[in-house]
C-alpha cells in the first residue's frame, strides 16, 4: 500500500516523458505515473473511459499538463477538469514550453495551480520536474475524498 498519489502526465514529447519519468525516479515517484499522450486519452482516465474503464477508482495526486496536445489541446483539458464536480479538485500544473502569456494567463483564469516553463537545460528540468512531483505527490494535502490512495 502506497502513501503516495497518483501522478498523471499528459505529455506527446517522448523525450519530456523519459526526461520527466528520470527526474521523478529520484524520489521513488516515476512507479506512480500514468502517461497518456493526448488529451482525448487524459479525459479518458480521468473519467474511466475507453482502454481505462476498469482502473482503479480515484483522482491524481496532481496532473502534469502540456498544452500542445495532438487531439484535444491542453488548455481544453483543462476547462473541462475545472468544469466537472468530481475532477475540478484535482491540482494541475501546466508543463509546457509555451513563452506565450495568453497560453499562462488562460491557464491561471481556468484555475490551474502552477505553470511551469519547461527549462531546455537537462539538469534545470529535471530538477524542476522532480520539486514539482515532490510537492504534489508527497508533501500536499489534498482535500478530504478526492483521492483514493493506491
Amino acid at each position: 500500500m502506497s502513501t503516495l498519489g497518483r501522478i498523471l502526465m499528459v505529455e506527446d514529447d517522448p523525450k519530456d516523458v523519459e526526461l520527466t519519468l528520470t527526474a521523478l525516479e529520484e524520489y521513488n515517484l516515476a512507479n506512480e505515473v500514468v502517461v497518456t499522450r493526448d488529451g482525448e486519452e487524459a479525459l479518458d482516465y480521468l473519467n474511466c473511459r475507453g482502454k481505462f474503464a476498469s482502473r482503479a477508482d480515484g483522482n491524481p495526486a496532481v496532473l502534469l499538463l502540456d498544452l500542445k496536445l495532438p487531439k484535444v489541446d491542453g488548455l481544453e483539458v483543462l476547462r473541462r477538469i475545472k468544469s466537472d464536480e468530481k475532477l475540478k479538485t484535482i491540482p494541475v500544473v501546466v508543463l509546457t514550453s509555451s513563452h506565450e502569456e495568453k497560453d499562462m494567463v488562460a491557464s491561471y483564469r481556468m484555475g490551474v495551480n502552477a505553470y511551469v516553463v519547461k527549462p531546455v537545460e537537462f539538469h534545470e528540468f529535471v530538477n524542476a520536474v522532480r520539486e514539482l512531483g515532490v510537492f504534489w505527490a508527497v508533501i500536499n494535502q489534498p482535500p478530504p475524498g478526492s483521492i483514493k490512495r493506491t
